[in-house]
């Protein structure tokens, strides 16, 4: 059975498809000429030929479509029709052995729909081809997860799978399955990344090491600790040390220009004997302790700024694999040692007497040195992928992918046990599958033998001739042609052919006559008993109200067949413009206010020059009285048109059906109302057939409610207010019952 029809971009349907949804056994399809109806049955009849409308069938299985509509006259109204075959005088044993047949066809048939309803479609993502899309979908997304988190570090290595899900969980499962990498750290995997995937990677110079032994070795000379001072067996050394001021005697020295000269410390004339003391006091084991301080000095400021010098450098390299906001507090905390060193070796030099201690530089220098250890470590390592570039990329993107896949590990063996369980399970249904079709097939074959032998095209020939006589046409009847007899043509009673001469409903009745046997049978000697689904579209156009009739009981019969399931007819559309056949096949006095559990309505209109698709709750198509009813209780009524409606409804009861006088109704009003009254009566008479003056065609909102009042009053003042609140739905007045019309 099909259950949708989409239709969009073919004959009078646009762009946004119209939608024939949750279809039943049996559909009513209304719609005035040229709206759209036998766009409908033209798709049923051949959905392949409209790749732009979709037509989905129940569990996906395709009936056989019969379509009666102006193609199908055109098609088979020829010289010679095909001949119908239909069961003949069978035995009951061959009957039942047929049955029998046919039941098989309908359990394979049905075997095949449940395996294909577990199998699913990959198209519609259904039964297990659906679970294994969701677990794909699931896992590319958790795959999607491992990208987007690792993909700042690892572009690179991501290479061709960065812009897909599909391609980025395809190469996902080609590592797992295969790659043999070691697994590193992630974090060790980024620096790597760094340098391998760097742009423009290059070999780095190697940080120069800093070396302090010299500097250190100053720190330990023995001279800084001592006091030096004067020779201790002069007779002015014990003043000299008593009074602590060998230091300030030294340097009072350099100012005496000989003896006789003023004497720096007192002004008087120096005596020759106490210079020469003094001069003998400062011997040569002083004056070489003072060289060896002065030494000191002098190598500790060269060494010093040398070794300043070398981590300045460091710091100014711009090597990646220095930490610079590292090292930099560290060379300050030299700087600052070797400063406070040099001013006490400066010191020293001014009072050699003083012992100093220079503060130790060892643990600064060492921690400096360490630093540019572990850079130079790291700018080799750098320096050895460099030099094997190409081979380090790819180790290094194998071990990115083990890394991931060893921390995804969980969710790649869940998904691959779930794939290769959907995978065996799909194998064996398809295998089934296949298996049934094969079956099928031969179950069919034994089914259209058994009916090639006893099917026959008479019965149809009599069925039909029996029906036109019946209801007398009995000037043609269709006689059998061909060598075997397995063609119709039409005659008349002397056997000539009586094609050419018939009226166009003579032609329509024996063509729907032969569509109707068709549908009971088959154009073939087998395939009578398939499953079908049948249209019929506009089946009573040039028919006159007897055939009309006929037609109609016809159909409704078939119908009577499908929702009882009599027939292999599982499904009907009836498509039509006529009010009158539709009311007729569409009656069921079953039916309440809405639609029945088995049927759906649809009502087919243009709508700006395209074909909109309405279904209804309710039988929507009424007589014409009723829809001009309908049109004065729709709130959005058109007040151009509102009076000739009016003036129908007004003409239908009271002039046509009732033979009131108008005149004495007209007279029942007074002043402004009896004008309103007077001009509906008076359309009556030419509303319809000339223009009415500007008084009653400019209808604004207030002129539209006073002709309503005024209609309403109408119908009171006749003592037939209940017809009104019948019509318009409204309680019935408890007013005296209204006069028959």
């Amino acid at each position: 059975m099909i259950e949708e029809i989409q239709i969009a971009k073919v004959a009078t349907y646009g762009d946004t498809p119209q939608v024939l949804y949750n279809l039943r056994p049996v559909n009513f399809i209304f719609g005035t000429n040229g709206s759209g109806k036998t766009t409908i049955s033209r798709i049923i009849a051949d959905h392949v030929a409209y790749p732009s409308c979709v037509m989905v069938w129940r569990d996906g299985r395709t009936l056989e479509t019969l379509v009666y509509n102006r193609d199908f006259v055109a098609n088979n109204f020829s010289q010679q029709l095909r001949g119908i075959f239909t069961l003949g005088e069978v035995t009951v044993e061959k009957l039942a052995e047929i049955e029998k047949a046919r039941t098989k066809v309908g359990e394979i048939e049905n075997q095949i729909n449940t395996l294909k309803g577990t199998l699913g479609d990959p198209a519609d993502t259904s039964g297990k081809h659906g679970e294994l899309h969701v677990l794909r979908e699931n896992f590319e997304q958790a795959c999607w997860k491992i990208k987007t988190a690792y993909d700042g570090s690892f572009q690179t290595a991501f290479s061709g799978v960065r812009n897909s899900r599909a391609r980025f969980c395809d190469k996902i499962l080609k590592e797992a399955e295969a790659n043999q990498a070691a697994v590193h750290p992630v974090d060790d995997l980024k620096v790597r990344a760094n340098t391998v995937f760097a742009e423009g990677v290059g070999e780095l110079p190697m940080l120069s090491g800093i070396n302090g032994t010299d500097v250190l070795a100053l720190e330990q000379n023995p001279v800084l600790v001592k006091k030096v001072v004067g020779k201790e067996d002069i007779d002015i050394a014990g003043l000299i040390r008593r009074l602590g001021n060998s230091d300030w005697v030294h340097k009072g020295l350099n100012y005496v220009e000989g003896a006789g000269s003023p004497c720096p410390f007192c002004q008087k004339p120096i005596d020759a004997e106490l210079l020469a003391k003094l001069n003998a006091f400062f011997d040569e084991a002083y004056l070489a302790d003072m060289g060896e301080i002065a030494r000191i000095e002098e190598a500790y400021g060269m060494l010093s700024e040398v070794l300043l010098n070398g981590v300045d450098a460091v710091l100014a390299s711009g090597n990646p694999h220095i930490d610079v906001e590292v090292l930099r507090p560290m060379v300050e905390r030299l700087r600052s040692l070797i400063s406070l060193n040099q001013r006490h070796i400066e010191r020293k030099r001014k009072e050699p007497s003083l012992p100093i201690r220079l503060e130790p530089l060892r643990d600064a220098i060492e921690e400096i040195a360490a630093l540019i250890q572990k850079a130079n470590a790291e700018i080799s390592r750098h320096n050895s992928l460099v030099h094997n570039l190409a081979n380090e990329r790819r180790a290094l993107i194998s071990e990115i992918w083990k890394c991931l896949i060893n921390e995804k590990k969980d969710i790649i063996d869940s998904y691959v046990a779930g794939k290769t369980g959907l995978d065996k399970a799909i194998a064996g249904l398809s295998s089934g599958l296949e298996a049934r079709k094969n079956e099928l097939a031969a179950a069919r074959g034994v089914l259209g033998e058994l009916e090639k032998g006893v099917t026959s095209v008479n019965p149809t020939v009599t069925e039909i001739n029996n029906t036109l006589s019946s209801f007398g046409f009995t000037s043609f009847k269709l006689a059998t042609a061909g060598e075997k007899e397995q063609f119709y043509r039409i005659v008349r009673s002397d056997g000539s052919d009586a094609q050419e001469t018939l009226s166009e409903g003579e032609r329509s009745f024996i063509t729907f006559l032969y569509f109707y046997h068709l549908i009971r049978g088959s154009t073939t000697a087998s395939g009578i008993n398939n499953d079908r689904i049948v249209v019929f579209d506009d089946p009573v156009s040039s028919l006159d109200s007897d055939v009309l009739f006929i037609v109609s009981s016809l159909i409704k019969r078939i119908l009577t067949e499908t929702i009882e399931s009599k027939s292999r007819v599982k499904q009907i559309f009836i498509l039509t413009h006529n009010i009158y056949f539709h009311k007729e096949v569409s009656f069921d006095p079953k039916r309440q206010s809405t639609r029945r559990a088995h049927e759906t309505f649809w009502v087919v209109r243009k709508v700006n020059g395209f074909t909109v698709l309405d279904d209804h709750e309710a039988n929507p198509i009424r007589t014409s009285y009723e829809l001009l009813w309908a049109e004065v209780k729709n709130p959005n009524r058109s007040n151009l048109t509102i009076q000739n409606v009016l003036r129908r409804i007004l003409e239908h009861y009271f002039t046509i059906l009732g033979n009131m006088d108008k005149d004495a109704v007209i007279a029942k009003f007074e002043g402004r109302d009896q004008q309103v009254c007077s001009s509906l009566f008076s359309w009556i008479n030419d509303g319809s057939h000339n223009f009415a003056d500007d008084l009653y065609v400019a209808a604004d909102d207030t002129t539209v409610a006073r002709y309503l009042a005024v209609f309403k009053k109408i119908f009171e003042v006749t003592n037939h207010g209940a017809h009104y609140d019948m019509m318009i739905g409204e309680k019935t007045s408890s007013e005296e019952p209204a006069s028959d019309v």
